[in-house]
């Protein structure tokens, strides 16, 4: 009997080896993709979108040693960061088949749309510098950029070890709401960032509107995220680590109001500012992912205890 139970368990840690080693890849890439946007919004902050004048090489070489400077390094890293994420995606892709027998079925069909995303941003990338920095096409990029993220931080934290309470209530769908909203505010963010809305407004009042419904669009997600925090702390037995994430989209958001109103002052002045705002406003959003799959998984527990069992 012990040879049996032994046996049994050395089964289970073996199946667990893939799932481990592909969780810790893709926590990897969530910091890369991370590192990937700030750098981008350094990019284009520092009017080094086009510092590279080709694609996908830069001035014909894969290290333009001759041509480097602090514009050129930024889009030639960015490109690089870019890379290493693309080939990063490859992998969880061939692993996630290759394993899918001891994975979640669910896996492989992620990791599958993490590759097309990234497939996808390549092409966006490329249009960037070949259409000279369109905006629609600079929006749609960043825009990729975060859903990639958000897949990939999806996929982390589901595979992590959680055991809920069972005492979310309303709280995923809540969660959800307050993510999609603060994804809908990004991607006005980077319309406005795009167009360079905020220094023809007060330079010659044009886009106005554009930089306004980036202003009034703050209010939805604001609200949400609070909502969120407030029943958070309302709830009785809930979670740890679900008012850890809580408190922290609550904080997350508080520096990223002050951080916008700090650029808009400035009139985008100060570089490190803006590109901390669109950074700080990634991390709010993955934040939020992260709390709604955990308390969807504490929703799911519930209802599972809920079953009536077989007479």
């Amino acid at each position: 009997m012990s040879e049996f139970v032994l046996e049994q368990n050395k089964v289970a840690v073996e199946q667990q080896k893939p799932k481990e080693m592909i969780r810790r890849l893709v926590w990897k890439m969530c910091i890369a993709t991370l590192i990937l946007m700030a750098i981008g919004s350094a990019t284009r902050v520092m009017n080094a979108g086009l510092a590279c004048p080709d694609w996908p090489l830069c001035y014909g070489e894969l290290v333009p040693a001759k041509q480097m400077n602090l514009q050129v390094f930024l889009e030639w890293f960015h490109r690089l960061d870019a890379a290493l994420i693309g080939v990063s995606a490859i992998a969880l892709f061939g692993l996630s088949w290759w394993h899918r027998r001891s994975l979640p079925s669910w896996l492989p069909w992620a990791s599958t749309f993490a590759l097309f995303l990234i497939v996808f941003q390549g092409i966006l990338g490329g249009l960037t510098v070949t259409e000279l920095l369109r905006f629609d096409i600079v929006t749609a990029h960043l825009g990729t950029a975060l859903l990639f993220f958000t897949t990939l931080l999806t996929i982390g934290t589901a595979l992590i070890p959680y055991q809920g309470t069972g005492t979310v209530g309303k709280l995923p769908w809540v969660g959800l709401t307050a993510a999609i909203l603060v994804y809908l505010q990004s991607l006005l963010g980077a319309l406005v960032g795009s167009r360079w809305a905020l220094h023809q407004c007060l330079g010659g009042s044009q886009l106005c509107t554009v930089m306004y419904s980036h202003i009034a669009g703050l209010v939805p997600p604001t609200i949400a995220t609070l909502a969120m925090v407030f029943i958070c702390w309302r709830t009785p037995a809930l979670h740890p680590a679900l008012r850890r994430l809580a408190n922290m989209a609550g904080g997350l958001l508080f520096l990223q109001i002050l951080l916008g109103v700090a650029t808009f002052k400035l009139h985008l002045q100060v570089e490190p500012l803006t590109v901390s705002h669109q950074a700080i406003g990634a991390a709010l959003l993955g934040t939020l992912v992260a709390f709604t799959v955990l308390a969807l998984r504490d929703s799911a527990k519930l209802l599972k205890n809920k079953e009536p069992e077989p007479t």
